[in-house]
């Protein structure tokens, strides 16, 4: 690793190269690609019946629609001029993809959630999909494009000053930085109530017919038998394995008793997740263990570190570098030639409500959500060259809310083309 002054002087040169005001460029304007047919080309491993069912959600509003189009905004960003200063990225980093979970000593977190696209790369490509989801997620919750442009700003303030923050700081402090201002916002604390209510004992009453068998709903959970079943539950060998020992002792007392398949988000419907009911000391000690397949990530074509031998692991892995604390029983497997995430299922999770972004809602997570990045990418990358290349000025920020704006407009546009490739048929959405 080069000398501290060294990072800086690499930075300041990216900067000279790639200034900051090129950050404001939106690829899209070099776009030789249809985006309806890019989106409808991302389909790798997953199930066409339910396909359908994914365009379905995705068709409710562009917010929807840019939860569910992570493809496009990945081309996009691939048109543009980058820093070369790499971290590990989320890369579905909106706000929706905000929300609280139990760690693994118990305390309930407010951080990312969900980790399918994570990859190394550009930090900036993280802010920039957070930065457009702001601006579609404050539209869509009755704010104006001024206000919407205030919240980015502040976002985009928030982290350039916890980068400043954490890159004096020393290594291991910041690595292990948390953040004091998250229960203060309004969508925040509405989630963090939600996880206090929800635990695993609630989903044996919505899941199953309490006699440790799921039961069937409509279009999200159906219950899975035979060679299937058997392929899921011979699985947990494998996972056994990416357990530390210390967590896998607790893992063994625990014994399945069911399997389903579940139906999940916006951006994820299509792709197998299965659930596995497991019990531990008796009927009121319940474990809902979520095995997800995970395909290669929506940015791995324009990135040279595009390939794992594991996307399971992969996910699990960028997943404990950006976060300080995860999953307790965070890890990977296989099943029938696809690779699977496995964590627990809704064990104290609360998530985001667009209905708590009215009013200074929106402008609170803002500030929440920067400062979040800002860790992730102190602990997968290094907080001085970021902020040797930002600086000290608010340049970086303004440059960023134009590019939010710009490409939320973008998006809407493209949401506009994808709904009227329903209407026409071509793409086929389902209920």
């Amino acid at each position: 690793m080069p000398a501290p002054e060294d990072r800086v002087q690499q930075a300041r040169n990216q900067r000279k190269s790639t200034s900051r005001s090129k950050l404001g460029e939106p690829g899209v304007h070099k776009r030789a690609f249809d985006p309806i047919d890019l989106l409808l080309g991302a389909t790798t491993g997953r199930l066409p019946k339910l396909l359908p069912l994914k365009y379905s959600r995705m068709a409710v509003s562009p917010f929807a629609f840019f939860r569910g189009a992570v493809s496009i905004m990945a081309a996009d960003l691939a048109n543009e001029p980058n820093t070369g200063i790499l971290v590990q990225l989320c890369g579905d980093a909106h706000v929706q993809n905000l929300g609280c979970y139990e760690a693994s000593d118990g305390r309930l977190v407010f951080d990312i959630n969900d980790f399918d696209e994570t990859i190394r790369g550009p930090w900036e490509w993280d802010l920039k999909r957070m930065a457009a989801s702001i601006v579609l997620a404050g539209r869509e919750s009755d704010h104006s494009r001024s206000r919407c442009g205030d919240a980015v700003q502040a976002f985009a303030a928030s982290y350039g000053d916890t980068i400043r923050t954490l890159a004096e700081q020393p290594i291991l402090v910041y690595a292990r930085h948390q953040i004091h201002r998250a229960k203060r916002a309004q969508a925040v604390s509405a989630a963090l109530r939600q996880a206090e209510r929800a635990n695993p004992c609630d989903l044996l009453t919505k899941y199953t017919n309490g006699a440790g068998q799921f039961r069937k709903i409509e279009h999200a959970l159906w219950r899975v038998q035979g060679n299937e079943r058997r392929d899921v539950l011979d699985s947990l060998a494998l996972y056994r394995q990416s357990l530390a020992p210390e967590r896998l002792h607790l893992f063994d007392f625990f014994r399945p008793l069911d399997v389903a398949f579940k139906v999940v988000g916006t951006g994820s419907v299509g792709l197998r997740d299965y659930v596995v009911l497991m019990e531990g000391n008796g009927p009121n000690d319940p474990l809902f263990l979520q095995i997800k397949q995970e395909e290669a990530s929506a940015y791995a074509p324009y990135l040279k570190a595009g390939r794992y031998p594991n996307h399971g692991r992969r996910v699990t892995e960028g997943q404990r570098k950006i976060q300080p604390v995860s999953d307790l029983l965070l890890g990977w497997t296989r099943i029938e030639g696809h690779d699977y995430a496995v964590r627990q299922l809704n064990d104290h999770k609360g998530s985001v409500d667009l209905a708590e972004l009215r009013g200074d809602g929106l402008n609170n997570l803002a500030l929440v959500a920067g400062e979040l990045l800002a860790r992730g990418h102190s602990r997968s990358g290094d907080p001085l060259e970021i902020r040797a290349y930002i600086g000290r000025s608010s340049k970086a920020a303004k440059v960023i809310v134009r590019y939010a704006l710009e490409y939320a407009s973008v998006v809407e546009a493209d949401y506009d083309a994808f709904t009227k490739a329903i209407r026409e048929e071509k793409v086929k959405i389902g209920r």
